[in-house]
């Protein structure tokens, strides 16, 4: 096994990208190796990478090697084949607005740096990647320190699918607040929610606990009330893979389940997100586009068929929770309370 400092989702690499394969975490530290975009794009589309912040990464970096691998004489031709890798990359995960934040950025220093020779072009993409990567972890350092701060006593904390390390370039979201506060004695349990049908709690949040050392307690999904209610669980902390302008938040399938339960009981809610994950563009939940995935992720339990092939299947990749069930939204410029449709712009102004 390795060291917990060393877990990484994606590295560059001598002109590559190394991403460790999350599919087969707990049991296998695997990693596929990409020299090329359509791989890159793969892992998204397949979730051998996922989380907002490690699937913009990802893209960013499949973006510069798209650059790498064209054979463009022109700035201009180069721009031409990396619109082509900007549409196929585009089209992996519509809901992660992450994705579309990384890939803009991306092609807005292409076409700001169109005068530079294509060698030198190539070499500013690659740059530019490894800056998105390297204030990603910054970011959600600085996130786990803010976040942190929203408690002045020993608390217990429930997590819904994983918003750790894996789920970004480093340090993580949800788990960065929990790594922070759990340094300053803060955290005394981590209830971790599986997260059917995909388990990223049980398979990721878990194996990134264990290796950090904190305490934690595994459950379904259909427990949380039950604890929620007994008064197991001081705050619920979520990420997000899309924030509207009003508030509303999409993130993964049975967040707003947890959200509704914990206004019941008095518990406060947080989402825990970098900025880039906010967008101003989209006014509300109710236009926010929802991945529809295969149905056997939800017939199949890993490898294990749980039922029937031939019955039809729901499987909405997440849902949206309205923002009068969120208690406050932590970024990297601190701590949004509501009414977010004017605190959200104030911030970000």
């Amino acid at each position: 096994m390795v060291e917990k400092e060393e877990v990484k989702s994606i590295v560059w690499i001598d002109n590559k990208v190394k991403i460790i394969d999350q599919r087969k975490l707990p049991f296998e530290e695997e990693y596929i190796i990409c020299d090329n975009y359509k791989c890159v794009a793969k892992t998204i589309k397949e979730m051998a990478i996922r989380g907002a912040p490690a699937i913009g990464v990802a893209a960013a970096y499949g973006f510069a090697l798209a650059g790498l691998s064209s054979r463009a004489k022109t700035s201009e031709e180069l721009l031409r084949d990396l619109k082509i890798a900007y549409n196929h990359l585009s089209r992996t995960r519509p809901t992660a607005v992450n994705l579309f934040w990384a890939l803009n950025r991306m092609i807005n220093v292409l076409k700001k740096n169109l005068k530079l020779e294509v060698k030198a072009l190539k070499r500013r993409l690659i740059r530019e990647a490894m800056t998105i990567e390297q204030e990603d972890i910054a970011i959600n350092k600085r996130i786990g320190q803010i976040g942190s701060a929203l408690f002045n006593r020993k608390v217990s904390v429930l997590t819904h699918c994983n918003a750790g390390a894996l789920a970004t370039a480093g340090y993580g979201t949800v788990l960065g607040v929990i790594r922070s506060a759990n340094k300053e004695g803060k955290i005394k349990t981590v209830w971790v929610d599986e997260t059917r049908p995909y388990l990223q709690g049980a398979r990721l949040t878990t194996y990134e606990l264990i290796k950090e050392k904190i305490n934690h307690i595994l459950i379904t999904d259909n427990m949380a009330g039950y604890f929620i209610n007994k008064g197991n669980i001081d705050a619920v902390l979520v990420g997000a893979d899309r924030i509207a302008a009003n508030g509303d938040t999409a993130n993964k399938i049975g967040t707003y389940s947890l959200a509704v339960l914990a206004k019941e009981n008095n518990v406060p809610f947080y989402v825990i997100a970098p900025t880039s994950t906010i967008d101003m563009n989209t006014d509300s939940g109710k236009d926010i586009p929802i991945e529809e995935r295969d149905k056997e992720e939800v017939i199949f339990v890993g490898k294990k068929q749980v039922t029937l092939s031939d019955i039809k299947v729901k499987n909405p990749a997440f849902d949206v929770t309205p923002a009068k069930y969120i208690t406050a939204i932590v970024t990297e410029l601190g701590v949004i309370y509501p009414p977010y449709d004017i605190n959200l712009r104030e911030k970000l102004s």
